[in-house]
Parts: structure tokens; sequence; C-alpha cells
């Protein structure tokens, strides 16, 4: 049997691919300009020999770590070919995912839509609809990713859906990754491994990202993961049973009803549960500690880090520890810093945050029962 050459033919001219290599550079040139962020070290004159370390992530463009996480479900999906020109973006989120994806997607002039639960901080919904991008509300945070896949599958669009694709997105071997930016900050520090990296799930991404990138570079470093009232993380973390549900959490942006795809149990050292009258707790120490305000994540991460903090002074040992500042509180002077939504929400902090000032202060943790 014989084999003929092809016929000459015009070559394609490629128009989607021109389109694609403007995109990635744009994302690109983001990414260069607000990458890194500050790592802020707080002095606390109760935690002798403990030194603490906080990576403010609410200084991206876009006011949260989300910030990194967008770019990377774009990048992800443009170079799969499910983002072209013109595509529908459609995500599920509790409100900072869909606002820095807003941002991302105005950037590529490409139509976004947001499923998110109708108790999402309207400051959220405002940024979102300000950078060009329409809100879908469910009254049921568990409604939000079947509605999301229909609704891409109507609009012939693509679903980024952060809850699988956190873990995928990201290079966790580096490529200028949350925890590549780390630990390369704290070279020359006096203690430049921490002794753990404390921080809280939403879609599981960034503690996965943390906790792979720990074993790749074979560092000492131990991950405690905090979680919140009202998630399945923790209890499926304990039982090994990753179809474990939950009510779902009244902390914004941690916390969720489900195990999601990109939660990685086994990169996690440690995990502990945080009340949320001590997260928000928490948060209002903080935040007068830095002077500005800072989310409920945050609080919840730094509540993790105290409790950590308190078992090395217990047991005389030195270090460093690392959280993260997710993001800004003014998104949440309507709920978390309003005395009235809290006592709503019959949430009392006062206690909580009587036993944080004394500790940060004094080094004494008396645990509120």
């Amino acid at each position: 049997m014989t084999c003929c050459c092809p016929s000459l033919v015009p070559l394609p001219a490629c128009e989607n691919r021109d389109w694609t290599r403007h995109a990635i550079a744009l994302l690109q040139g983001d990414g260069r300009r607000s990458a890194d962020t500050h790592l802020v070290n707080p002095a606390f004159k109760g935690l002798r020999g403990i030194q603490i370390y906080l990576k403010d992530e609410s200084t991206h463009p876009t006011g949260s770590l989300k910030h990194r996480l967008a770019r990377s479900l774009f990048l992800y999906g443009i170079c799969n070919g499910r983002i072209t020109e013109g595509t529908t973006l459609v995500e599920a989120s509790s409100g900072s995912t869909a606002v820095s994806e807003a941002y991302f997607a105005h950037l590529l002039d490409l139509p976004f839509l947001a499923v998110m639960p109708r108790t999402t901080s309207r400051q959220k919904i405002e940024a979102i609809e300000r950078f060009g991008g329409r809100c879908h509300f469910v009254d049921h945070a568990g409604e939000i990713y079947t509605v999301a896949q229909r609704l891409a599958e109507e609009t012939g669009g693509h679903y980024l859906d952060q809850f699988t694709n956190a873990e995928r997105a990201t290079d966790w071997r580096g490529n200028n990754n949350i925890a590549e930016s780390i630990f390369g900050q704290m070279q020359g520090e006096e203690h430049p491994v921490p002794d753990w990296v404390v921080m809280s799930a939403g879609t599981g991404g960034t503690s996965a990202t943390i906790g792979r990138y720990i074993r790749y570079r074979n560092l000492a470093t131990r991950l405690c993961v905090v979680d919140v009232e009202g998630s399945a993380f923790y209890d499926a973390w304990q039982s090994g049973d990753m179809e474990t549900t939950a009510a779902g959490s009244r902390i914004e942006g941690i916390g969720r009803p489900r195990v999601e795809p990109s939660f990685i149990p086994g990169v996690i050292d440690h995990m502990i549960r945080v009340p949320d009258a001590a997260s928000i707790a928490a948060m209002h120490v903080l935040s007068d500690r830095l002077f500005r305000r800072v989310g409920g994540s945050t609080g919840t991460n730094f509540f993790g880090l105290c409790w950590i903090a308190a078992n090395m002074l217990r047991e005389g040992r030195q270090g460093s520890l690392v959280s993260l500042i997710c993001d800004s509180g003014d998104r949440y002077a309507a709920t978390y810093y309003n005395p009235e939504w809290l006592a709503e929400h019959g949430i009392d902090i006062a206690p909580h945050r009587a036993m944080l000032e004394r500790f940060l202060d004094t080094g004494e943790y008396v645990a509120i029962s």
C-alpha cells in the first residue's frame, strides 16, 4: 500500500490562539505587578521567644488571598482551551473569589456570573458588580454548585469551579505561589524555617499548596489547618470520611458544608476547630493591634496561631509561626464588626477577646469552656 503526501492547503489563521496569547500576557502582567505581598511581623510582648509573621494578602488589587487563586483558575482554563474569546464565566462562591474573578473577567472583557448565598455581604456584591459581573443568589449554600453548573451549561460558558480546581490550577512546586513567597521572605529571619504555618480552609487549595510545598522542599515546618463551626473539613479529617457533610459556616470564605475536592487531608499535620465567637474575637483583637481591620477568616487563623503559640510557650520552645491576613475587614462592617449583628446571632465575643488580650500581653492562656 502506498501512502500519498497530503496536498498543500492554506493554514488556519488561529484567531483563538491570538486571543489566548494576548489574554495570558495580560494575566502575567498582573502577576508581575501584584503577586508578592508583605510579611508583617507584629510584636506581642507575652510571646517570649516566638516570632509571629502574617502574610498580608489583603493588599492584592482585589483585596484578598483569592486574587492568586482567581489568576491561577483563569490561566488553567485558558491553557486547557476552556476559556476563549467571549466565553461566559460562571463561579460558585461566597464572595471573595468571585470579586477577584470579576476583576480578571473585566480585564479580559469576558462576561462573568457569580452564584452565591443570599447572605453574602453587600460590600462583596457591590465589588463584583463594579467590575461588571452579575450575581445570582441561592437560599442555601449547598445549592451553589449545581446552580453554577446549570447556568454554565445554559449559557454555553465555562464553570470555573474553584472548589475542584483550586489544588489543580496552582503549581505547588513553586512558580511564585504563596508558599514559595512565604519561605523566601522568611530567609534571614531569626527563625527562618517556621515551626508551623497556620491557616483556614475554604476550597482547601491554599492549604494543599502549602502542605505539598513543605514536603517537596523537605522542610521541618508543620501545617495546622483551623476549621470553623458548621464546616465538614475537621470532622472529615478526624474520621477519614470524605463524604462528611455539615450545616455550613457563618465565617465567610472558609468552612464548607461538604468536603471539597481541593481539600487534601494527607498534607495536614494537625487540625483544630475554632468557635465562631473566638474567630470574631480574634479578628477584633488583631485589628486593634494592627491599627486596621481584618476579616473573619483572618480571625480564625489568628486564634489558631495563638493556640499553637500557647502550646510552644508551655513546652518552653522558641521559634516562628506564620499565618495569613486573608482579606480586609472593611467588607464586614455590617456583620462581624456590628454589635447589633453579633447580638442578633447570639455571638458573645467578650470572653474570648479578654482571654486573647491577656495571652498576647502576658503569655497566660486560659481556655474558654
